[in-house]
């Protein structure tokens, strides 16, 4: 963790100190929070490299403002973004030099609670491709260009336009936001976010240290910030154990027992057992990518069922060995209501494989009801160490088994069946991004019983009400380019499971789809990697 304040010299050498070990380290140990303490600073570009989290410490982003910019682009990969994965900006104030910032990021780079005095390119110099994204909580004052991004998820925010789309433009209660238009444009615009609660964030009050909580909304629309103090309660650091690297899970569960929360400072953390999160309202907030790496086959962390969980801002790295569930929300069985105050999962990403082998069978089981889902990447890994159809083997990505869960901004890549299976009732999500595995050997390894393959985001047959909204699955099958996958989505035919605006997409012609969902929507075909749409199902 690396403090500065607005008197702190060399505050550009250090920053471009870091971006220089960490601009091209995708599955390097790094991991580094810069944290500005509030005050005016002029003329940096702060590059913000893997692994690398930015954030003010005021308790409004307006508090910490940098004349300059923070800055994600793809140099280091001749101009293509589809990469720059695992870096986030929070809670600062930016003024950039030229007007408009550059913020160019695939997967897993949160953009939160963040005012920009001009405007936001979302692309890499050059316009090269790129595969993102997420804002949420934020202010543009000025216009948003995703340009080249395939596909984008905001949320409660304000903007003050936005340019275009490409395949995937979703929105839930921002300010000037474009009308609804999908499937032409692809903008799916809801007008409020049914549930949403901000991350929780470290901040200075005074000479302290604190951590604020912000409060549940629903039909929420429009940033929390900027009209007084936000709504939300705050925690002394003294409540929280502050963990650093080394730390075992005994250590971690004891003050976990203990009454305490838990901070991860940056760095990596080997767990031989699951941390155990038992007690309500229990907060663990991870800064600078803090990693948990489960050793022979443990769970990294387990979530009793339980009210008003947090857990935010770290990464789970599987194993060598197979784990068979990387992180659990609930135990099997969890039945009791968190309507009133539900667990919360945000900015938590998991890796199979990528930075050397890692095996699981299932990364992320959510059983609690209730449980916010909002922004996750949980992705096995097709390029990287340790990447094979075994080698890095993962069957599923998120399963779903509680009632009434919600996700917001769900990324989900390339796990060998389903990479989302939905089995709990009434569950929603708005936004979904996925890949199918690149590195099928052939058909018959995805065989589905009769279907070909599986789905990318597959509704339990039980379910009777579902609903989704802005929804992707892309296939690029570069092993085998005659794979066939007979649809993205597979969901029960009735009534009260709904979807609106999905599409799927053949990269380049490696792999086809025969229909959108279930046995509905038109085929893709050739090279020419053009979307295939349904704007309603059923």
């Amino acid at each position: 963790m690396i403090v500065f304040d607005p008197s702190t010299p060399g505050i550009q050498a250090t920053l471009d100190e870091v971006f220089a070990r960490q601009e091209s380290a995708q599955f390097g140990t790094g991991r580094y929070q810069f944290l500005f303490k509030p005050g005016a600073y002029h003329g940096l570009n702060a590059q913000i490299g893997f692994y690398t989290s930015v954030s003010g410490l005021g308790l409004s982003p307006d508090d910490t403002t940098i004349h300059g910019d923070v800055t994600v682009d793809a140099g280091w990969f001749d101009g293509n973004a589809t990469q720059n994965f695992w870096r986030s900006a929070e809670n600062l104030a930016l003024v950039p030099v030229s007007g408009t910032n550059r913020w160019a990021v695939a997967q897993a780079a949160p953009f939160r609670r963040m005012h920009i005095r001009g405007g936001l390119n979302l692309a890499p110099a050059g316009y090269g491709w790129a595969s993102g994204g997420y804002i949420a909580d934020s202010r543009i004052d000025g216009t948003v260009g995703p340009y080249s991004q395939q596909q984008w998820y905001t949320r409660d925010s304000s903007v003050g336009g936005w340019t275009n789309a490409v395949w995937n433009m979703v929105f839930s209660g921002v300010e000037g936001a474009p009308a609804q238009s999908f499937p032409d444009p692809p903008y799916t615009t809801l007008a409020t976010t049914p549930l949403s609660r901000e991350k929780p964030f470290l901040y200075l009050d005074g000479d302290r240290y604190r951590v604020f909580l912000p409060a549940l909304r629903t039909n929420a629309r429009g940033v929390t910030w900027g009209n007084g103090t936000p709504r939300g309660t705050s925690l002394p650091l003294d409540r929280f154990y502050v963990a650093r690297p080394g730390d075992s899970a005994a250590t971690l569960n004891q003050a976990l027992e203990q009454g305490l929360n838990l901070l991860l400072t940056p760095g990596i953390y080997h767990v031989d057992r699951p941390i155990r999160v038992n007690r309500p309202n229990t907060v663990v907030l991870g800064l600078g990518y803090a990693t948990l790496i489960p050793d022979n086959g443990a769970t990294a962390l387990a979530v009793a069922d339980v009210d008003g969980v947090r857990l935010a801002g770290f990464l789970i790295d599987a194993g060598r060995v197979n784990s068979p569930v990387l992180l659990e929300i609930g135990p099997r069985g969890s039945s009791r209501s968190h309507a009133a105050n539900p667990i919360t999962v945000q900015d938590v990403f998991i890796r199979i494989g990528g930075a050397g082998p890692g095996k699981a069978t299932t990364s992320m089981v959510v059983n609690a009801r209730h449980t916010l889902i909002d922004h996750t990447w949980v992705w096995r890994a097709d390029h990287g160490d340790g990447v094979g159809w075994e080698t890095n083997r993962c069957d599923y990505g998120v399963v779903v088994n509680g009632h009434d869960v919600l996700a917001t901004g769900l990324f989900v890549e390339h796990f060998n069946k389903y990479d989302v299976q939905w089995n709990g009732e009434r569950g929603r999500t708005v936004f979904f991004q996925n890949e199918k595995a690149y590195d099928a050997p052939n058909q018959a390894a995805i065989q589905n019983g009769s279907l070909k393959g599986y789905a990318a985001y597959k509704v339990g047959d039980h379910v009777t009400t579902h609903e989704g909204w802005g929804m992707g699955s892309y296939c690029y099958y570069n092993v085998d380019p005659t794979i066939v996958q007979h649809h993205g989505f597979a969901a029960p035919n009735r009534p009260g499971v709904r979807f609106h605006h999905l599409l799927v997409v053949s990269l380049s012609g490696h792999g086809q789809y025969e229909c959108v969902i279930n046995d509905t929507g038109s085929p893709t075909s050739g090279t020419q990697t053009v979307p295939s749409k349904v704007v309603s199902y059923p």
